[in-house]
């Protein structure tokens, strides 16, 4: 009866936990599956918790829903399995080295806005660019993101204006690429931008892009003939990190049956 108790609080609290994350992302405009699948995790959790005697008694006068229910949590056990190995497997590559020799060209990739204003997770990434960009002032500088939520401004204006207002980037060193809705539109639209500079797939680049999101930038990258780049990790606020990471998680899921890697 103890364990039973200290289960129930447990998976209470975790419910708890991921509500309130969820509804704080929501606050912060922050939509998507990595945020909504959480909220009906921490739903089912607590009501789990809190009317577990009551499940309980419901399921034994119908012994055909306590089979779907118990392979219901079966597959959610292995799924969160799943995940937790995707979250190390992130993890292990955050903390491989970086290497960044000459380069040419440099590509960042859009990661939402909010009211116009470059989103938290795209701050670092622009911020990471910038840094790189005052170490080798020639490259060429490609910012990639379409129409925001709104669709009032395109990302890649709104990242190029506060690269111009906060580190006096030379517009002149800035390309737009303002169509791309995905990683993989991301690149391949890049590459026009690149020939338009002379540049092509063999020019040594980086592509600056969230920490939990170089690995499948990389491929894609790979997939799509890029022979000569280095993916620069940017720091993912902690606030979004893991509603970021779970959002990688179903990503990879997609591109691989859409066969972008």
């Amino acid at each position: 009866m103890l364990k039973s108790k200290f289960f129930k609080f447990i998976l209470l609290a975790m419910g708890v936990f991921l509500f309130l994350y969820s509804v704080l992302l929501l606050i912060q405009h922050r939509y998507g599956l990595g945020t909504i699948l959480p909220l009906f995790i921490g739903l089912m959790f607590c009501i789990q918790s809190l009317y577990n005697q009551k499940i309980h008694h419901f399921l034994i006068q119908h012994p055909r829903l306590k089979q779907f229910y118990k392979m219901g949590w079966a597959v959610f056990s292995v799924w969160f399995i799943t995940v937790c190995l995707f979250f190390a497997y992130l993890k292990y590559q955050m903390l491989q080295p970086e290497h960044v020799n000459n380069i040419d060209a440099i590509v960042v990739l859009g990661s939402g806005t909010i009211k116009g204003k470059p989103s938290p997770t795209l701050v670092a990434r622009l911020d990471r660019a910038a840094e790189i960009a005052q170490q080798y002032p020639h490259t060429t500088i490609i910012l990639s993101g379409g129409l925001d939520a709104l669709k009032q401004h395109t990302e890649a204006q709104i990242m190029s204006d506060y690269l111009q207002k906060n580190y006096q980037i030379n517009a002149n060193k800035i390309e737009l690429e303002d169509r791309s809705t995905s990683t993989y539109l991301n690149l391949k639209n890049s590459q026009v931008l690149l020939k338009k500079n002379g540049l092509t797939l063999q020019t040594p680049l980086a592509i600056v892009t969230s920490d939990f999101h170089t690995p499948r930038a990389s491929l894609i990258a790979k997939k799509q003939g890029y022979k000569n780049f280095v993916t620069i990790r940017a720091k993912t606020p902690l606030v979004t990190r893991y509603s970021s990471w779970l959002r990688e998680y179903f990503a990879y899921i997609s591109g691989w049956i859409l066969g972008e890697f």
